[in-house]
């Protein structure tokens, strides 16, 4: 287990969760701003993308009391990208998330998840910084991020290849300070 708060538990990703992974990324509304409408996922996708590949990447099933509802990713961010965001740090580590069950959007559950995983990242990881990269037009997500205590800091321009063009992002910061 990662950690645990207000009724969420992070753990990492196990084999049991195939199916799960594979419900959410072949959902349209879940697909709609995560990986694209027109890339779902059949069960060969997920176990290339999630458990084959060894990128640095901890990926994380997200359990709300006791169900799972989600997913989570964390990682350091690569030169490149550090370079292209304007941070000198190797330790600034990027977020990625999706609560996969509808049922549970919008109500808290999502700001919840950021605000305690940028702490963890920062109080456990030792971060410097906590990153994220939406979709400009994806708005439910911005206000969560927001709440979160996310800040946008500059724009991406066509940054992120989604459902056939590249799309423009923000990138975001969490500030520790803000509530």
């Amino acid at each position: 287990m990662i950690t645990q708060f207000q009724g969420l538990t992070v753990r990492e990703l196990e084999e049991k969760d195939q199916p799960f992974l594979v419900k959410w990324l072949s959902d349209p509304e879940v697909l709609q701003f995560y990986e694209g409408r027109d890339q779902p996922f059949d069960l060969e996708k997920v176990k290339q993308e999630f458990y084959e590949i060894d990128d640095g990447v901890t990926k994380c099933i997200v359990e709300y009391k006791g169900e799972r509802i989600g997913y989570i990713q964390f990682y350091k961010v690569e030169a490149y990208y550090r370079e292209k965001f304007g941070y000198k740090s190797e330790r600034t580590f990027g977020l990625d998330q999706f609560i996969g069950e509808v049922d549970y959007w919008n109500k808290g559950i999502g700001t919840t998840l950021v605000k305690n995983m940028a702490r963890y990242l920062l109080n456990r990881e030792n971060a410097d910084h906590v990153v994220m990269d939406p979709q400009t037009q994806n708005h439910r997500a911005l206000r969560c991020y927001e709440k979160s205590g996310f800040k946008i800091v500059k724009l991406l321009p066509k940054h992120e290849w989604h459902e056939g063009a590249y799309r423009d992002c923000w990138l975001m910061e969490y500030q520790q300070n803000i509530e």
